[in-house]
């Protein structure tokens, strides 16, 4: 979301983001308004402990207060916008918001995986009922999870300011011609006909600074290292950076680790290992072996984009798409989903630390696309693809 604002902020226009408020300080920097929405999502990622489950009555609630929020927070940032734009499925008011304004609105997804198809599941599995390989039925089912989870409170909030209920929330939020934010090679949606859904190409933000000088001698001092980092996934196995560590060294290699959301950390100071915090990817992934990581959308398309071989460690959600489309365009392999061990990963980088699997991943490289960014805000600008009401 933030490279489509810098992209039209570029091209002329006014723009306003609604992010976590763990966010703000990073957007803020780039000069762009931004008003926080919901919780901050880094002190829930950090937390190892396992919560109990919330009780029916309290997945209620708790549906009730965010959709509350949002309808007061997004209506109060979209005042005089001409369009809204929201990116995550669980952004169940701002259609109604943009009913009420009479603007149009657009649904984007960054993953294939997440937009309903006979070709694919639903990226949260399982979905709850008889066991089912159909893919129709768990997309119903999915349909009846936002309706369940949902579906109450939505309708409440729009009967109250003169709205007609919705039957089908998921369908509400996604409209009946979603955007898709991903690369048309690595991602490409996989209906015959794609008039239903509008691919732009990945919305990457633009290089940032730099890297640091430490990064930079660390790099220069020896052979592309390997990198490994799980970026906003939650708290990581006990015991996996040392066996990260230990992988690479398995084939001779220096290790890179990010710290990330989970707070990875080696337990030695060696010379062949190096404990990083954020950094301009872009920059940094041309210049390592391969990427170890958690297969979230941005990472995946990042370390693509720079030709770097991948194994991805998937956990949840669409993570799992990504793994397997990496597997199956030869650029990387998926890592088995058990827990990552010395071995696990030191076998999976035997697969991935090979000249041919170097070669097909500069290849697909050549193939991504670097302006989908640019591509959806003069869509926007444009008036194209956008769905307005009901």
């Amino acid at each position: 979301m933030v490279a489509l604002a810098l992209e039209l902020r570029d091209l002329g226009q006014q723009v306003h983001l609604c992010a976590p408020p763990d966010f703000r300080a990073w957007i803020d920097g780039l000069a762009l308004p931004v008003t926080p929405i919901g919780p901050p999502l880094r002190t829930g990622s950090r937390s190892q402990a396992a919560p109990s489950p919330p009780s029916p009555q309290q997945l209620r609630q708790l549906a009730r207060d965010s959709v509350t929020a949002q309808f007061e927070t997004v209506a109060a940032a979209a005042k005089g916008c001409d369009v809204i734009v929201a990116a995550t499925a669980l952004q169940v008011a701002a259609r109604s918001v943009a009913e009420l304004m009479d603007i149009p609105y657009v649904f984007a997804a960054y993953c294939p995986a997440v937009l309903p198809s006979a070709h694919h599941a639903p990226p949260v599995s399982p979905v709850p009922g008889p066991p089912t390989t159909d893919n129709g039925q768990l997309w119903a089912r999915d349909a009846a999870l936002f309706n369940g989870a949902f579906g109450d409170a939505l309708n409440a909030h729009r009967t109250s300011v003169g709205l007609d209920p919705v039957d089908d929330v998921r369908g509400h939020i996604f409209t009946d011609r979603p955007w898709l934010a991903a690369d048309q090679a690595l991602a490409p949606w996989p209906e015959p006909t794609a008039g239903e859904v509008v691919q732009t190409g990945a919305w990457m933000p633009p290089d940032r600074p730099a890297l640091p000088a430490e990064l930079v001698a660390f790099l220069e001092a020896g052979e592309p290292p390997v990198y490994f980092g799980f970026g906003s996934s939650a708290g990581a196995p006990e015991g996996v950076t040392q066996a990260m560590i230990e992988s690479a060294r398995a084939h001779g290699r220096r290790v890179i680790v990010s710290r990330g959301w989970a707070g990875l950390s080696p337990d030695e100071d060696a010379p062949d290992c190096l404990s990083i915090g954020d950094v301009n990817h872009q920059a940094l992934f041309t210049q390592v072996a391969a990427v170890v990581h958690h297969g979230g959308a941005g990472t995946t398309t990042t370390a693509a984009r720079a030709g770097a071989p991948q194994v991805i460690i998937p956990q949840a959600y669409d993570q799992y798409y990504w793994a397997q489309r990496v597997d199956r365009l030869g650029i990387g392999t998926e890592h088995p989903q058990v827990t990552p061990t010395a071995g696990s990963l030191a076998t999976a980088l035997d697969r991935v630390l090979r000249a041919d699997v170097a070669a097909r991943a500069r290849a697909v490289a050549a193939t991504v696309r670097t302006d989908g960014a640019r591509v959806a805000a003069r869509r926007l600008m444009a008036g194209g693809g956008s769905t307005g009401h009901p």
